[in-house]
């Protein structure tokens, strides 16, 4: 197996030279299948997200993937360069191995690549790009993915706000079943938020904002209820969770109003998300028995502690990952090695047969124990030039070269691979 593989991501290109080298979803099987009626590529499949773009091919030469990259596109090769990298068989494997494995995203962990990878892969499979090696990589890279996973505890913290929000609330209410969110200005951190601590659990949302029509219309979305901007300190007692993000001016919820709602909820605890800048809760919150206000900072910091966790736990799979490289490589190099052996033993017992089949009127003059060893000299003299090759094809079994000695010897006897 001879790898190349060719791409850019966000730690080596800006999004503008991204999306100039981006393969839309129409465009990627009229691309894999241009890309595998080039000569010496033999199979292919193209991974294309707003953070990469990564082409990986059975081929011996990275430089073809890169010409056909930029022509694909019609974009110069001084242009984009610099931004692109390649890697070849063991670390083509390591690379793939480590993308699925959401050690190489942005948010080191997070679970969205797998599915782009898969997806990639479903593509490819549809096209008829992918063959016996690219289908043993992923299935391969898919497995390791799940290792990762299951193994350490790499895409467990939260490293985003509105997650970070759903991992303070199971702190502080353990089971969020039946808990009421309340959303007090309609912002896209504070939709989010409400929309992780819904499949959480929490049972109920209440949507305030000072255009009452777009409460109505994010109302929906939850299958909640609105409440008019006016009222919503009347509504804040059945609320066990209030997100905030008006961007008004000054505190929307002050001590006063907070020990009210505290109150006229018999001192079951509530928690204050307070997302916006300006800050929309006055800090003295804090101070109430039962009432739990994060801003933005205080939410930061979570996510800045759960990022170092991550960080800790992504050094155990990285370990997890150079150990299925090895594996890998090893299987697939003995697979390239064992069947060019036994085909070349087949392959020159044949020419034997053949030959004193070609001569066996010669041979006819002969008694039986002379033909006995007039085919036992052939077979030892068969095994005598068998013997140099075989040996070497097996010491290189292990070694990268394995597969390039394999395909070297089938060409020298003329073996034609099964």
């Amino acid at each position: 197996m001879q790898l190349a593989l060719v791409g850019l991501s966000h730690k080596t290109a800006p999004v503008e030279i991204r999306e100039r080298l981006a393969f839309s979803n129409d465009a990627l099987r009229s691309a894999l299948t241009s890309l595998v009626d080039r000569r010496r590529v033999n199979e292919a499949m193209i991974l294309s997200t707003c953070n990469r773009v990564e082409v990986v091919a059975e081929s011996p030469d990275d430089r073809l993937i890169r010409d056909f990259i930029c022509e694909f596109h019609q974009i110069s090769h001084d242009s984009v360069s610099t931004h692109l990298y390649s890697y070849r068989n063991v670390e083509a494997i390591r690379h793939v191995f480590r993308v699925t494995a959401s050690l190489d995203s942005m948010v080191i962990g997070e679970p969205q690549i797998l599915g782009q990878v898969k997806e990639a892969f479903r593509i490819a499979m549809d096209a008829g790009t992918v063959g016996m090696h690219l289908s043993a990589l992923m299935n391969r890279a898919f497995a390791v993915a799940k290792k990762v996973r299951s193994e350490t505890g790499i895409s467990q913290s939260a490293v985003s706000v509105s997650y970070a929000a759903v991992e303070l609330a199971r702190k502080i209410f353990g089971d969020l079943s039946g808990k009421t969110v309340m959303i007090i200005g309609a912002s896209k951190m504070g939709e989010l938020a409400a929309k992780h601590l819904r499949r959480a659990g929490a049972s109920s949302v209440l949507v305030t904002n000072r255009t009452f029509e777009r409460a109505v219309e994010l109302a929906k979305v939850f299958e909640g209820a609105a409440v008019p901007f006016e009222h919503f300190t009347d509504h804040m007692t059945g609320a066990d969770i209030v997100i905030t993000s008006t961007g008004a001016p000054h505190f929307i919820i002050g001590r006063n109003l907070a020990e009210q709602v505290i109150h006229r909820r018999k001192n079951k605890p509530i928690f204050f998300i307070d997302i916006a800048v300006p800050r929309d809760i006055d800090p003295a919150v804090n101070q109430i028995d039962n009432a739990f206000l994060y801003d933005i900072d205080d939410l930061q910091q979570v996510i800045d502690a759960n990022l170092k966790e991550r960080f800790k736990e992504a050094m155990r799979a990285e370990q997890i990952v150079d150990d299925e490289v090895e594996a890998f490589c090893l299987k697939m190099q003995t697979r390239d090695v064992v069947p060019t052996i036994v085909q070349l033993r087949d392959s020159l017992e044949k020419v034997r047969r053949d030959e004193i089949e070609r001569n066996r009127r010669h041979l006819k003059d002969l008694s039986p124990d002379q033909q006995a060893a007039v085919d036992q000299i052939t077979k030892s003299i068969v095994n005598k030039i068998l013997h140099p090759p075989i040996e070497q094809l097996k010491q290189m079994a292990h070694d990268p070269q394995g597969a390039d000695l394999a395909d070297l010897i089938r060409k020298i006897f003329n073996v034609k691979p099964q």
